[in-house]
């Protein structure tokens, strides 16, 4: 489980948690990786299936 903020993109000016499935196999800028996996609420339930474009060194588990 990640705890997705901006440190690891400006898109999450609100937080999200993040359950990964699998880190995507595409060509990025240095640095930055492509994450699939599912948004979930507060009590862990999957609410919605996203692809993400993350700053790795922004990443933080939880």
């Amino acid at each position: 489980m990640l705890w997705l903020t901006r440190a690891a993109s400006p898109q999450f000016y609100r937080p999200i948690r993040f359950r990964l499935i699998k880190k995507l196999d595409l060509t990025t800028y240095d640095g930055w990786i492509w994450l699939e996996g599912y948004q979930v609420d507060d009590r862990g339930d999957a609410i919605a299936r996203r692809a993400v474009f993350v700053r790795e060194q922004g990443l933080r588990k939880l």
